[in-house]
């Protein structure tokens, strides 16, 4: 699954060609890729069709209905530069009649989400599910592509409300938590949660309410070069020790990016269509039984919470 280098990457190749400009028109191809979009209801407000805005496998008549009111809702809107939390980005969004105040295009890429910028008559990308044709004042007419292999990924369109500590965040991502990369993300508060759990790290590292964009990739990579066990208690991590787990965080991250993210194979790619490199610069991830870089050790792969964790047993023992 993307996790914030990835997203990141996506996030900054829309911001040029999609701030500033104007949704021209929509099409659904494929309204299991609106899972997260509730449509409104007569009085205006969304309205739950009881499927809980996460059900792959939707009715026929509650398919055309969140189809034919993401059309016509986002169609004419005005785009913001797109913003990102965590593994959660989102567009904020108006239309010339100020009908959609305060809300944002929201984007979940889950496991395959892919967002393409295509000229208007560039090849058909496999597995689109939502198109937009979009005109910017500087870059003319562009195609804003949505293709999703697996369809756990969705576009929806959000209300925002304000988010913990200032700012305007959409209603369905406000249970995530700021990520080591925000500004406005508190050290010394992550830091003290941290160590008072009696859970592994690792699952603490992959907990979105705690620390947000941490996926099983980079968490990997940072308890290897903070030297953790990935099952160590989070009550057992020293104080020096906690902070140089999060600056491994930051530095893996800063590394990603400048890399482009991390590719194993076509699903994740970035808004040109062109892979991430990260995956070269591993240390630890998907690397079972080659040799630990720094001791030449090989890496071990366990199972924590049913997602497998690679790690150098000698130089990453339990506390």
């Amino acid at each position: 699954m993307p996790e914030l280098p990835e997203v990141e990457v996506v996030r900054a190749g829309l911001a040029p060609a999609i701030t500033g400009a104007r949704v021209a028109a929509v099409e659904v191809r494929d309204p299991r890729a609106l899972k997260r979009h509730l449509p409104l209801g007569i009085d205006g407000l969304p309205c739950d069709d009881g499927l809980g805005g996460h059900s792959v496998t939707l009715p026929l008549e509650a398919g055309l209905a969140r189809s034919a009111d993401f059309e016509r809702r986002v169609t004419g809107l005005r785009l913001a530069a797109p913003q990102r939390r965590g593994k959660f980005m989102w567009i904020p969004v108006e239309d010339e009649g100020g009908a959609e105040p305060g809300s944002a295009l929201l984007a979940h890429l889950g496991m395959s989400g892919q967002l393409l910028l295509r000229a208007l008559d560039a090849p058909d990308d496999r597995h689109v599910r939502i198109r937009l044709w979009i005109e910017h004042p500087e870059h003319g007419e562009l195609r804003l592509d949505f293709a999703d292999q697996r369809l756990f990924g969705s576009l929806a369109l959000d209300a925002l409300a304000e988010a913990d500590g200032g700012g305007m965040i959409p209603s369905q991502a406000r249970h995530i938590a700021r990520d080591p990369l925000d500004p406005l993300f508190d050290d010394v508060r992550f830091l003290v949660a941290l160590r008072s759990r009696s859970t592994g790290v690792k699952k603490l590292l992959l907990e979105q309410g705690l620390i947000s964009g941490v996926g099983n990739i980079y968490a990997d990579e940072a308890l290897w070069r903070a030297r953790l066990h990935p099952e160590t208690a989070g009550a057992a991590v020293g104080p020096r020790k906690a902070r140089e787990l999060l600056a491994a965080l930051r530095e893996v991250f800063a590394k990603a990016l400048a890399e482009g993210g991390t590719s194993f194979d076509a699903q994740y790619v970035n808004v040109n269509g062109q892979a991430g490199y990260f995956a070269h610069s591993l240390n630890a991830y998907g690397r079972t039984g080659q040799p630990c870089p720094r001791c030449g050790e090989p890496i071990r792969r366990i199972i924590i919470g049913g997602r497998s964790s690679h790690f150098c047993q000698r130089c990453q023992r339990r506390r």
